[in-house]
């Protein structure tokens, strides 16, 4: 079984950045070890992909 973990390790960081920023403009309170609905989850996850459709789209042309 393949071991599990990003490929580019800095990648992370800016993964956690950008559901730190989804979730504060979506009003849900993300805390560290803490348990939120599978809505929230849910709203925050198409938050960050609509964030990185919109980041890929603007650097594609660089």
């Amino acid at each position: 079984m393949p071991k599990q973990g990003s490929l580019i390790p800095e990648s992370k960081k800016k993964l956690d950045s950008w559901k730190a920023e989804a979730a504060s403009s979506l009003n849900v309170n993300l805390q560290k070890g803490g348990d939120i609905s599978a809505k929230d989850a849910g709203k925050v996850g198409g938050e960050m992909v609509k964030r990185m459709i919109e980041f890929a789209k603007t650097n594609m042309d660089k």
